[in-house]
């Protein structure tokens, strides 16, 4: 946290009160200048499990790592200093990790505050709180990142191995979890709003460009060479609109070749987009070593590409994803 002192004491009563028995809260001030040092303070001296440290403000990533490296725990709990847990929050999630082998799990979450709550957020919360299942994650991984950062309950062991919380100039959450799966870790999400997701103009998610929509398509596209790329000879994007095209613009500027771009409009088919040619759906399965990429932004669109995928043969998650 920095600057944290008007949320503060919600979120620690939150975490000090939860049903799971053994915990410590490593509270990280990253160079507040407010009364949050003697918040915290306050906090230590009155309940033993917390464990403070203080540090130059160096942002989010050094923040979470200086936790991870303070942590004595086998499991490692996310949260923001601005949220708020359910009572049986971490005991739900320990559950569900520790019967199922995960290597991270989320939980559902709910904006607040309600009023005036935007329908992008609304859309994007209904998405996450869909998702319940390793099946259900990984089927919309490289859409965004599919577990609320501020919810992530991962094995203590499993982080350390894929290298832990870095800055590449992208999100760290995605990038972390991109490198759990890309390490074969398997993923869920507890089916149970257990966070309050407290929204404000300040976030670090509207405020920094390494949460832009750049930021993102550049961290997919990084691991995309590393992972489902290799060995293709390049990408088809299906969709020729602005998402497609920002999407091809990032993965040429990687390096990868794009094939071909997909078009139901009949009019666009047979036009050339940055020197690739537009082709119809039922041309696309034509294309020999190429992995698709569903790049479509409007609302429905998603589930419009998936099924006109799967009618030209193309099996999800092999020859097919979804990155937007």
């Amino acid at each position: 946290m920095r600057n944290g002192e008007a949320t503060l004491a919600r979120a620690l009563t939150s975490l000090l009160g939860q049903s799971f028995g053994s915990l410590e809260v490593i509270a990280v001030d990253d160079g507040s200048t407010d009364a949050t040092s003697e918040l915290l303070r306050r906090a230590a001296a009155s309940d033993g499990r917390v464990r403070v440290a203080r540090q130059e403000p160096l942002g989010i990533v050094a923040a979470l790592e200086h936790a991870r490296r303070l942590a004595r725990g086998r499991w490692l709990a996310r949260m923001d200093a601005d949220d708020e847990a359910d009572p049986d929050r971490l005991r739900a999630q320990w559950s569900l990790a520790a019967s199922r082998d995960l290597a991270l799990v989320g939980c559902q979450v709910r904006y607040a505050p309600r009023e005036g709550l935007s329908e992008g957020a609304r859309r994007y919360e209904r998405w996450l709180n869909g998702l319940a299942s390793h099946g259900d994650v990984e089927r919309d991984l490289w859409v965004e990142c599919p577990i609320a950062h501020p919810a992530f309950f991962m094995r203590a062991d499993a982080v350390g191995s894929a290298g832990g919380y870095r800055d590449a100039g992208w999100p760290e959450d995605y990038d972390l979890l991109l490198r759990l799966w890309r390490r074969g870790g398997r993923f869920g999400n507890v089916p149970a709003p257990l966070l309050r997701w407290f929204d404000s103009p300040g976030r670090l998610s509207r405020t920094s460009a390494r949460y832009s929509p750049e930021a993102f398509r550049r961290c997919k596209v990084h691991h995309l060479r590393r992972s489902l790329l290799r060995g293709r000879r390049g990408a088809v994007l299906w969709g020729a609109g602005p998402t497609g095209k920002a999407f091809s613009r990032t993965l040429s500027a990687a390096g990868v070749a794009i094939l071909a771009f997909v078009e139901v409009n009949p009019r666009k088919i047979g036009r050339t987009i940055h020197d690739a040619p537009v082709i119809g759906a039922s041309e696309a399965g034509a294309v020999e070593g190429a992995l698709h990429l569903a790049a479509v932004g409007q609302p429905g669109g998603r589930a419009e590409v998936r099924r006109a995928m799967a009618r030209s043969g193309l099996r999800e998650g092999v020859d097919a994803i979804a990155v937007a």
